[in-house]
């Protein structure tokens, strides 16, 4: 799937894991050797599981569904949110809401507020109020944009979650897995790989690290974009040729 080579890997620093005596043991399967006082993570296990979670989540986006990008490390927070904006998917970059998975409706009602926020500011109404009032107004709804401006499109559960640092985005990811939402994470040596579905051993920390995992998942989803897309197209054309035989064989009946 991937189309990453081991030395791209090796100079995006994605082997480097933490000081050794900061390891989750769970993480024994995935690490290749000590160094220096820092466990080295197997490029080979890496690209192996990268490989795997491709290809699980562009058959989940082929599927018509959305997955989630969780990334609210300052590191991570610019490459995610540009990823998930061009493929046009929800993504959380700034705080996790408690609830956000298993309280949806709630948050729909917060993403409710924001729309009519939007809505008063471009009415008439608006102008009518006065300063402190309008800057109430602006406060709450630039608030709500924050945290929820990159789910403000969510109409329903995602399918999938990709998230960055599985230890920091715990309380995520306990929300995925009650509700049976399959998580792909990126999962350092200090991390318990076990958490997620689809844990891909890497470097969680390096800006660079980050980029290379994240934009091989990004051409993963859209190539499940791409190939939604034909498939849409070829059940069309299918269609149109079934209508077509169906007039054709009642014209020869006339």
């Amino acid at each position: 799937m991937s189309q990453l080579q081991y030395k791209d890997l090796l100079d995006a620093g994605v082997h480097f894991g933490h000081l050794t005596r900061k390891w989750d043991p769970r993480m024994a399967p995935y690490i290749f050797m000590e160094k220096n006082g820092i466990h080295l993570i197997d490029i080979n296990k890496t690209m192996a599981c990268l490989d795997e979670a491709c290809f699980a989540i562009k058959n989940i986006v082929r599927s018509g569904r959305k997955v989630m990008f969780v990334a609210t490390k300052k590191q991570a927070q610019e490459i995610v949110t540009a990823e998930a904006k061009r493929l046009r998917m929800p993504y959380v970059t700034e705080r996790w809401l408690g609830g956000m998975l298993t309280n949806f409706a709630t948050i729909r009602k917060s993403l409710k507020k924001l729309s009519s926020f939007e809505k008063l500011m471009k009415d008439e109404a608006f102008k009518s109020l006065v300063k402190r009032e309008q800057l109430a107004i602006r406060r709450e709804k630039d608030k709500l944009e924050k945290i929820l401006g990159g789910v403000v499109d969510l109409t329903r559960l995602p399918a999938a979650l990709y998230v960055i640092d599985v230890k920091k985005e715990h309380i995520a990811i306990a929300e995925a897995r009650r509700l049976g939402i399959p998580v792909f994470g990126m999962v350092d040596t200090n991390s318990n790989p076990n958490e997620v579905d689809f844990p891909i051993p890497a470097n969680d920390d390096a800006y660079k690290s980050i980029a290379l995992i994240t934009k091989a998942i990004s051409e993963a989803i859209e190539e499940g974009l791409s190939e939604r897309k034909k498939d849409k197209e070829d059940t069309k054309l299918k269609d149109e040729e079934d209508v077509k035989r169906e007039v054709d064989a009642e014209v020869s009946e006339e």
